[in-house]
């Protein structure tokens, strides 16, 4: 499989483990102190570095760190702004339209000189 795909790929699940690393809690384990849900946290991440590493490592092999950064950001917002509409019922705001658009213009930049 292609370097580029497959680290996407396992970008998106790893970013979906995330996700549910740092915010599920807030959800699911609001009423349990603190370490509880730090503990829990650090049992899903596991699985997200589990992911992220391998990714990290395919993708550094036909991108910069640059890229790969732009790259973890765009996947992370993709998957934060609908883990956050319908798993912690926040309402939609302008304000993931403009960040969008930012991580457009990132992408861009960070990516020129490959299309140049």
């Amino acid at each position: 499989m292609n370097p580029i795909a497959s680290t996407i790929i396992l970008l998106i699940f790893s970013n979906v483990f995330m996700t549910f690393a740092w915010y599920a809690h807030l959800k699911e384990l609001h009423s349990k102190i603190w370490i509880i849900a730090a503990l829990v946290s650090w049992g899903i991440a596991l699985f997200e570095y589990l992911l992220q590493v391998p990714a990290n490592r395919i993708g550094f092999t036909v991108l910069s760190i640059g890229q790969l950064k732009i790259i973890q950001e765009v996947i992370t917002l993709s998957v934060f702004v609908p883990f956050s509409l319908f798993y912690l019922r926040e309402p939609l705001k302008l304000d993931y339209l403009w960040a969008g658009l930012c991580l457009v213009g990132a992408v861009f930049f960070i990516f020129r000189s490959r299309f140049a």
